[in-house]
């Protein structure tokens, strides 16, 4: 089987289920978005599921799957602009920037949102005081805004879109925390000779540890748990 086709109340959730059948990493797919959820309460959650369709890519058939990847190769999905992406009139963009400035308007902040398209992704930048109250606890509440962002923009597109939330550089800063935590934390692995679970981390965060040390020569990790619950562990690097 090369090609599945699933169903989820969000795009993210029908290809995390395609993924689990297929039995491979968002890497070695296709995806190409057949329905989109459709608009339920408060416009966030669709009564009508997403559905997506899964496509094998033929030269990563035979090979095995990755523990950790979060990049999705999403047909016909070349660096587009906001005009490329209309959608009944709507810039899917600018309904998630105004979505997070109306979240922030609920919590009586004042902030301003900056689009910025890149090749595989589009950032909205958050600026603005009192931004710790959007940002949460190792940035959780980020997270959490982004995830709905992500809602709100595919909603109004017929391509799937990807986006990050980013307030006060915050993404590059949790980067190098967690990358010097990695490297830390593998220290205490080559002197102790045992394992080391971190605290459960979304998929991105885990990407930075993975990336990290990749290349390492005394370590290596995977990922274990179920979502929201996931965590990377840390492990010596068995002797060929």
């Amino acid at each position: 089987m090369n090609k599945v086709v699933t169903s989820g109340k969000t795009i993210e959730d029908a290809v995390r289920q395609g993924l689990a059948k297929l039995g491979t990493t968002e890497n070695q797919v296709a995806v190409k978005v057949l329905e989109q959820p459709s608009r339920g309460f408060l416009g966030l959650f669709g009564v009508k599921e997403a559905k997506v369709e899964i496509t094998l890519l033929t030269d990563t058939m035979t090979e095995p799957p990755k523990v950790e990847t979060t990049h999705v190769e999403i047909i016909e999905q070349p660096a587009l602009s906001s005009e490329e992406f209309q959608h009944a009139g709507k810039d899917p963009f600018q309904e998630a920037a105004s979505f997070i400035s109306d979240v922030g308007a609920s919590m009586g902040l004042q902030v301003e949102v900056e689009i910025v398209h890149r090749k595989d992704s589009t950032i909205l930048n958050i600026s603005g005081s009192d931004l710790g109250l959007l940002i949460g606890r190792r940035g959780q509440t980020l997270d959490a805004l982004q995830y709905l962002a992500n809602i709100v923009a595919n909603r109004y597109s017929n391509s799937f879109i990807r986006l990050i939330l980013d307030a006060e550089n915050f993404r590059e800063r949790r980067k190098k925390t967690l990358e010097e935590l990695a490297l830390r934390l593998a220290g205490k692995v080559v002197r102790s000779q045992k394992e080391v679970s971190l605290e459960p981390m979304s998929p991105q965060e885990r990407k930075v540890i993975h990336a990290k040390l990749q290349n390492h020569p005394e370590v290596k990790t995977y990922s274990k748990g179920e979502e929201p619950n996931r965590r990377v562990v840390i492990t010596v690097r068995q002797s060929k």
